[in-house]
């Protein structure tokens, strides 16, 4: 198999069935799918028993993404995990082309470009134009927890996802720290285009966990080894990046790879 889906899911079953038809309607074989149930309380169970043909199963606790990640990487044997939150949908073949794009790269974890927040734009025509331009263009050096797909080899130079629940919505930041120090090539292309509807995992989270806010941000960072002096300098360096990425790409495509929409307005980011 050349590709496995990981998709964590805890409750919101609009999104979840959303994501899935998404996916299959561009090609995607159902088999490749795990959806990992992490203790849904709504319909999320009977949804998906009532649908043998795609892979799942039910965690009686929420693992969180990291747990869920690493449970589905552990139980795929496919060349490559495709790590995937269920917001979201796609055109075009999303997961195939990112993983193309990759291997012409010599990427070990790629992203595919993405646009949050309201999708109140006609998502096939416009997907379709924006691959015509920004096909070539790629953030090396960056991926997202949206969506990233991780090469075999990378769990065995730097393992799985950690599962520590207090990252709470840093579980992306955290591997993507440690793929860097070890020296493996990730990025996010424009040759794949995905839609996320912006922040429902960690809304569920917040639900069950009746909080406000999830994990601490300068846990996260402690647990990376970043002193005050680190943490600031890496926060500059991230914000800086990204403001030239953001400024080079407009200027050239008047489009990025990471963009938002908000009552009606494009923002770029």
């Amino acid at each position: 198999m050349k590709y496995r889906i990981v998709i964590p899911v805890l409750n919101q079953l609009h999104y979840t069935r959303q994501c899935i038809e998404s996916l299959l309607a561009q090609g995607v074989p159902a088999e490749t799918l795990l959806v990992i149930d992490n203790g849904s309380s709504d319909e999320t169970p009977s949804y998906l028993a009532s649908h043998p043909e795609i892979p799942s199963l039910r965690n009686p606790v929420n693992l969180g993404c990291g747990g869920a990640w690493t449970q589905g990487a552990l139980l795929s044997e496919a060349e490559w995990v495709v790590l995937l939150n269920n917001d979201i949908v796609v055109e075009h073949n999303a997961i195939a082309a990112s993983i193309a794009r990759a291997e012409q790269l010599g990427l070990a974890v790629v992203s595919p470009a993405m646009v949050e927040g309201e999708l109140d734009y006609p998502h096939a025509g416009f997907t379709a134009d924006y691959l015509s331009k920004m096909a070539e263009v790629v953030r090396e050096g960056w991926f997202h927890g949206v969506c990233f797909i991780v090469h075999r080899d990378v769990f065995l130079r730097v393992g799985f996802p950690d599962t520590d629940r207090q990252l709470a919505g840093a579980e992306d930041m955290e591997y993507l720290v440690r793929c860097t120090r070890a020296g493996i090539r990730v990025g996010t292309v424009g040759a794949a285009l995905l839609h996320h509807f912006g922040s429902i995992t960690q809304k569920a989270l917040k639900q069950e966990q009746n909080v406000k806010e999830l994990g601490h941000h300068r846990y996260v960072y402690s647990k990376l080894g970043f002193n005050w002096l680190q943490r600031k300098r890496f926060q500059h360096a991230r914000r800086s990046r990204q403001r030239a990425w953001r400024d080079a790409e407009l200027a050239r495509y008047q489009q990025t790879l990471h963009m938002e929409r908000s009552k009606g307005q494009w923002l770029y980011n």
